[in-house]
């Protein structure tokens, strides 16, 4: 048992840690592309920003509960749990929000001007600054509720029975009462991010069909020099399906999880120490997709 706690604890551990330097040297990359001159693209913006709401889950959830593994000293105060939760919460709908948002300004950058999208390709960049900061309110004002229901494991308040979730436990009181509030906290987590899944796979499948017919185009005329041109922004395509790709693979085993934690009532420890190793996967893994698939910032890794 105590070697099964060892061996959660430190992947745990190593995925917050190498997460946190591959998503830190990433924004980095950024801020010394910005100094040293480099033209970035508008979905960079939106980049920065989920480079920042992966740290943010890795921060609120791996810290924490790495030291809850190992059985260091829990948070003590309710407002520390509470914060934290929130803060997850926070981070991991801003990563589903900026994820949708850079599919919807590719599928818009590589749209062609004779499509439907054409009156939005002049018009998109202006929209990114207030369409990051917009999602940020949203995230907060939806996710508010939820700190209400977190207390911390060290509280002394009287609870007929808590759902632990390692650093942190639920308020649970009579069934009748768990049931109602289970079905509402499911209903309101599940929608946004059910919405901004299903609008994301359906601009992904649009670049998909964009970018194939485009093929078929260049093969048809059968000239170089168009497709040399419109590389660089096929490239960045393809990284952010790839992107987009592993975010869905890891949201979905991570919103199965959840629902098991949900369903059982209480949660084995084991259960709890799943999730957190999946919800961690997308913001460990995504810096390093992202540094070797963008040619700006792996030339300056190479540099």
């Amino acid at each position: 048992m105590a070697s099964r706690f060892l061996i959660i604890g430190m992947i745990i551990s190593t995925q917050t840690v190498v997460g946190i330097l591959g998503n830190f040297s990433l924004l980095c990359s950024y801020i010394i592309l910005h100094f040293m001159g480099y033209r970035l693209r508008s979905t960079d913006f939106i980049l920065k920003h989920l480079i920042l709401a992966n740290s943010l889950v890795l921060l609120s959830k791996g810290v924490p509960h790495t030291m809850a593994v190992f059985g260091w000293k829990h948070i003590r105060s309710d407002f520390g749990s509470k914060l934290l939760f929130f803060l997850h919460r926070v981070g991991r709908g801003e990563s589903i929000s900026s994820i949708f948002l850079l599919s919807v300004f590719q599928a818009i950058t590589i749209s062609p001007w004779k499509s439907r999208w054409a009156a939005l390709k002049v018009r998109a960049p202006k929209y990114v600054v207030p369409s990051i900061f917009l999602c940020w309110i949203l995230q907060m004002l939806v996710n508010v509720i939820f700190p209400m229901y977190i207390n911390s494991k060290m509280s002394d308040r009287n609870n007929t029975s808590n759902k632990d979730f390692g650093y942190c436990s639920t308020i649970l009181t009579d069934q009748k009462s768990r049931k109602t509030r289970h079905a509402l906290s499911a209903a309101l987590l599940l929608f946004p991010d059910v919405l901004c899944l299903g609008l994301t796979l359906w601009v992904g499948c649009s670049m998909v069909l964009i970018l194939y017919r485009h093929k078929q185009q260049v093969q048809h005329i059968g000239r170089t020099d168009a497709s040399s041109r419109s590389s660089p922004v096929s490239r960045a395509t393809k990284s952010i399906l790839l992107l987009e790709s592993t975010f869905v693979s890891f949201y979905i085993l991570s919103s199965i999880c959840q629902d098991l934690l949900a369903l059982f009532d209480p949660p084995s420890r084991f259960l709890v120490d799943i999730t957190i190793i999946i919800a961690a996967c997308f913001p460990t893994v995504s810096p390093f997709l992202l540094i070797s698939h963008n040619s700006s910032v792996h030339r300056l890794y190479f540099a």
